[in-house]
């Protein structure tokens, strides 16, 4: 019996050290290692980046067009980050059920003959971003407009119709009061 425990405790170590180490896509909805999830990262919203589904998305991708939401009185904003990027390539629609969708490509510098990168960081490839719009929203009207690497989409909201009581009329037959009659009830 005294001979189990110490092979116990050290097959449960070797696997626990394994498991550390290993890549367990398999096993947890995030693409990183179980260590580097346990240590802090230098942002630490990129596990919110992380993407439980079986959708193939780059973390590049998702730095090509970061957005930002916000509502006003009149509006709603959504500013996008598109450094570097033209009006033509990027597109802007609204899908069935009030969907608004922004995508582009970003294209990669063209490598000449007799270059020599010492740094490259900035992403290139194609993204899309989906904003589902909210009831009140004028999908008719929306603007935007591209300045500084920004773009800036305003979606204006519907005026509020505020809704008056409405006074029914009761159809029926048209009597005075005195044919109504009080009656005793008989115990």
């Amino acid at each position: 019996m005294a001979m189990w425990k110490p092979q116990t405790l050290t097959f449960t170590f070797l696997m626990l050290t394994t498991m550390l180490f290993m890549n367990t896509n398999a096993l947890i909805p995030y693409n990183r290692p179980l260590w580097d999830m346990m240590v802090p990262s230098e942002d630490p919203f990129r596990i919110l980046e992380q993407n439980p589904l079986n959708i193939a998305k780059d973390i590049d991708t998702i730095n090509l067009a970061r957005a930002d939401w916000k509502e006003t009185s009149g509006h709603h904003v959504i500013s996008l980050d598109v450094p570097g990027m033209k009006s033509p390539e990027i597109k802007i629609e609204v899908e069935e059920s009030r969907v608004l969708k922004v995508s582009g490509e970003r294209k990669a510098e063209e490598e000449a003959d007799g270059d020599k990168w010492h740094r490259a960081e900035r992403t290139s490839g194609k993204f899309w971003r989906r904003f589902r719009l909210p009831a009140n929203a004028d999908i008719e009207n929306i603007t935007a407009h591209l300045e500084d690497g920004v773009l800036k989409i305003k979606v204006p909201k519907l005026a509020q119709v505020k809704k008056q009581s409405k006074i029914i009329d009761i159809i029926g037959q048209e009597s005075s009061g005195e044919d109504v009659k009080a009656t005793k009830a008989d115990a």
